[in-house]
């Protein structure tokens, strides 16, 4: 059963959900929802009828409150944590900007603080390539190391 028609149409269509964009399948896939999460499971449906016991109820809607509180914490680090890159990327294309005119700030303190940042995402660019390389040559080392186990093998 489809939550709204608007889907079942689409399942009829054959458009895969991971390719379209408003599905919270497209969302998980692209990173942009928590996909792998504990609290997920407390969500799930449990179909197996329990006895009423208060004493019970109580301490189920005590844990609803603090996994509702746990869940919106980790969504926001996540939210966080994704928000973070664009603002390095937007921070990256204003300098990018900025630094063909550099020679038309007039006030010299807004001068010296865009050279600094230019410096800086310098510096920060030159020590992503180091890692970057440093990591190619530690995954060839591992490529190479089995592949000579792998001959010793036969």
């Amino acid at each position: 059963k489809f939550c709204a028609s608007k889907c079942h149409k689409n399942f009829k269509l054959k458009r895969t959900p991971r390719k379209t964009r408003w599905t919270k399948t497209f969302r998980k896939a692209m990173g942009k929802e928590l996909a792998v999460d504990t609290t997920l499971e407390f969500e799930r449906k449990r179909n197996v009828p329990v006895k009423y016991n208060r004493d019970l109820v109580q301490r189920t809607l005590r844990a609803m409150k603090q996994v509702q509180t746990i869940k919106e914490r980790r969504e926001k680090a996540h939210w966080d944590e994704r928000m973070k890159a664009r603002t390095e990327a937007e921070t990256t294309t204003g300098l990018k900007i900025l630094e063909p005119n550099l020679h038309r700030i007039e006030d010299s303190l807004v001068k010296e603080s865009v050279k600094e940042q230019l410096r800086a995402a310098a510096v920060l660019k030159e020590k992503k390539r180091a890692d970057a390389k440093k990591e190619r040559q530690t995954e060839g080392v591992k490529k190479s190391k089995t592949k000579k186990v792998t001959v010793e093998a036969e």
